[in-house]
């Protein structure tokens, strides 16, 4: 029984002393771990630079249509496939292309009596809508085209908006000019900060695209042909650059 006792209290003694010996080693250890990931960090500043460029355009989407009434719903429709007909020769004539000429919407409703006390409304018609969206690619005849639509038949221009027709390398010319001040701008703060600007780490490209700025300016009835300002067709590009500080 004293020697198991003894036994014991020596393993005891044993395990007692591992344990604190591997819990010195990991103080010791952990701090110089801590100081070798803190060391490891490089510093890094984000900027985001933007830019917008500009040209005039050289095409034109406009959005036209005709709106036609009757009795009937097949009469409102059958005349508004007249004028509509009408229409599409004026664009053929008028040298557009059938691949620039697209239907846009359709639409067929009764026409209503006004509401008078104590009676109830009732159907007095019907009224048919068709829209054609049209590119012009000529600008310089777009007034002409309008004015020759307007006799045709076409009641209605729901909208006009100018383009390019090769946007790509004006939006490009948008994304250098971008990068350009996002370094522009962290060279500035590096500079103020009392360090060096060292590789980029990162460059993405958010919220850009077209920014057309249409203008339509309608002329008094009977002038010919419409005058058309096209002003200018704008392209933006922000982009967002992290580059590394230099040790």
């Amino acid at each position: 029984m004293r020697i198991l006792k003894r036994m014991r209290a020596g393993t005891a003694g044993l395990t007692l002393g591992l344990v604190l010996g591997l819990t010195s080693g990991l103080g010791a250890a952990m701090p110089a771990r801590a100081e070798s990931a803190g060391a490891a960090t490089p510093g890094r500043i984000t900027v985001t630079g933007q830019a917008e460029v500009s040209a005039a355009p050289d095409m034109a989407v406009v959005t036209l249509g005709v709106t036609t009434e009757a009795k009937t719903a097949a009469q409102a429709m059958a005349l508004n496939s007249r004028d509509l007909d009408r229409v599409f020769a004026a664009l053929k004539t008028a040298g557009i292309a059938a691949r620039d000429m697209q239907t846009s919407g359709l639409s067929l409703g009764p026409r209503w009596s006004r509401p008078t006390e104590g009676a109830a409304r009732q159907v007095v018609g019907f009224a048919a809508a068709n829209n054609v969206a049209v590119r012009v690619r000529k600008l310089d005849a777009l007034g002409g085209v309008l004015d020759g639509l307007v006799k045709a038949g076409a009641n209605t221009i729901d909208g006009l908006q100018f383009s390019l027709s090769s946007p790509g390398p004006l939006q490009d010319a948008a994304r250098a000019q971008a990068v350009k001040d996002a370094h522009r701008k962290a060279a500035l703060m590096a500079e103020a900060a009392g360090v060096k600007l060292g590789r980029v780490l990162s460059i993405s490209e958010s919220g850009s695209g077209p920014r057309p700025l249409p203008m339509l300016r309608m002329a008094a009835a009977g002038a010919s042909p419409v005058p058309i300002a096209g002003g200018e067709v704008s392209f933006s590009a922000d982009v967002t650059v992290t580059y590394a500080l230099a040790q």
